[in-house]
């Protein structure tokens, strides 16, 4: 965690000029823009002085003082009367040489040094999620838009056909019709979908502050596999490893220290003391003197009683420390349900990628009977039209079944809190420019 700023300065100079093409960079590019990242950086930066400020309860207190003041005094005493000015100096400093609280103090401290830690890898952890989701969304929007495209191209040709066979006398008017009731729905649907695509392409925007530029594409090949582990092993590694996990046993140590700090309410403290004082110009009667006292010593505190105080702050920890053990668990059973969710979308996800494929090849096969069934006349054009929508059907949802196996794995990692970016630059080795994936 200390490389932290190191890290983010080497991303910044890795930079590339031009816009974000593949996952990795465009997660670069958000890892330097994305306000919800700087936040945490910065509350990381906070959270790193706390040790320093419980390490000042075992330091030395140094004060200095001073003070200037005109007297004037009326007195019945014969030649009792003054008017004159006084002026003094002291410096006092006093070292801890006994404080249980203190030291409990420090030693909480320095836990929440680690919780902000863990906050902030909790943060990369959101930020590559979201980037990932943003950066399919527009890919599966793109994609979409090529599928739509494609299925308005076909109904185009098999209603100007429809159409040409209308004139010729060989087709009734019903069969262009319903071409050209297929063809506006389909304008429809190309309007939504780009229109979801602008909104899309704002949200990746919004992460690494300027226009996303061209996205590599998936590429159809084998998928990118997932460690192997049951669905129990899982759960238990995200029981132990998850963040949020972690961060509530933080708290709950911290918790335990503070019954402690409590307890030592009771404790006597020891400090060593030193104070050198300088006053000007005292007043006795008709002579004017100069004082320095300088002393040095320790001073010993007994506390006996403080009206129930300490005792009923004892007893508020221990409850605080009951609750932070309910959290640890609560936690951890969260950790899980998330790892067991996400085990089984990807293993489901593998299965559904799988069908789709086979699916695929069925309607292509299917296609291909049809366009013979319509040359042979035991086929339409509208059965042609509703065998390509089918065909474009099959390739839509498997591109959009890849992208959510990519992501419930991404999100697999993050419930057992070892998602990282080398997990994105994995990715990019399945996305290629799209004339390439062409």
């Amino acid at each position: 965690m200390r490389l932290e700023p190191l890290f983010i300065a080497l991303a910044l100079a890795l930079a590339p000029a031009a816009q974000a093409a593949n996952l990795f960079d465009t997660y670069r590019d958000a890892l330097s823009y994305d306000a919800e990242y700087a936040a945490a950086r910065a509350a990381y930066r906070a959270g790193q002085e706390t040790a320093v400020q419980g390490r000042a309860g075992l330091l030395p207190n140094v004060n200095a003082g001073g003070d200037m003041r005109y007297n004037s005094v009326d007195s019945s005493l014969p030649g009792g009367d003054a008017d004159y000015d006084s002026n003094g100096m002291s410096i006092t400093a006093a070292q801890p040489l006994f404080r249980k609280q203190n030291w409990v103090q420090y030693a909480q401290a320095k836990e929440q040094v680690k919780i902000a830690e863990m906050q902030l890898m909790v943060a990369r952890q959101d930020l590559i999620l979201r980037v990932a989701q943003a950066y399919f969304d527009v890919l599966e929007s793109q994609d979409n838009i090529a599928f739509i495209g494609a299925q308005k191209a076909a109904i185009a040709e098999q209603l100007a056909a429809a159409k040409r066979n209308f004139e010729v006398g060989t087709a009734t008017i019903t069969d262009t019709h319903e071409a050209q009731a297929r063809y506006d729905l389909t304008v429809a649907q190309e309007i939504a979908e780009q229109n979801s695509l602008n909104i899309r392409l704002r949200a990746l925007e919004k992460l690494i502050g300027k226009p996303a530029g061209t996205l590599d594409s998936l590429v159809d090949d084998k998928l990118l596999q997932i460690e192997p582990g049951s669905l129990d092993e899982w759960a238990a590694r995200a029981a132990e490893g998850n963040l949020q996990a972690e961060i509530q046993r933080i708290a709950k140590t911290i918790a335990d220290q503070e019954v402690e700090r409590n307890r030592a309410g009771h404790y006597p403290t020891l400090d060593a003391v030193a104070g050198y004082t300088i006053s000007n110009n005292q007043n006795f009667g008709a002579t004017q003197v100069d004082t320095r006292i300088a002393s040095i010593g320790v001073e010993f505190n007994l506390p006996i009683y403080q009206g129930g105080l300490v005792n009923s702050r004892v007893r508020e920890a221990v409850a605080n420390q009951e609750k932070a053990r309910q959290d640890v668990e609560a936690a951890a059973r969260e950790a899980s349900l998330l790892a067991r969710q996400a085990w089984l979308n990807v293993n489901s996800g593998v299965a559904r990628v799988r069908a789709l494929e086979q699916a695929l090849v069925s309607t292509k096969a299917q296609l291909d009977s049809t366009k013979l069934g319509l040359e042979v006349g035991v086929r339409t054009n509208l059965d042609v039209l509703d065998a390509e929508q089918q065909v474009l059907s099959a390739r839509r949802d498997l591109a959009g079944a890849r992208y959510a196996y990519l992501l419930s794995g991404l999100s697999l990692k993050a419930a057992v809190g070892t998602l990282s970016p080398d997990d994105l630059i994995l990715i990019d080795q399945h996305l290629r420019p799209p004339a390439a994936v062409q």
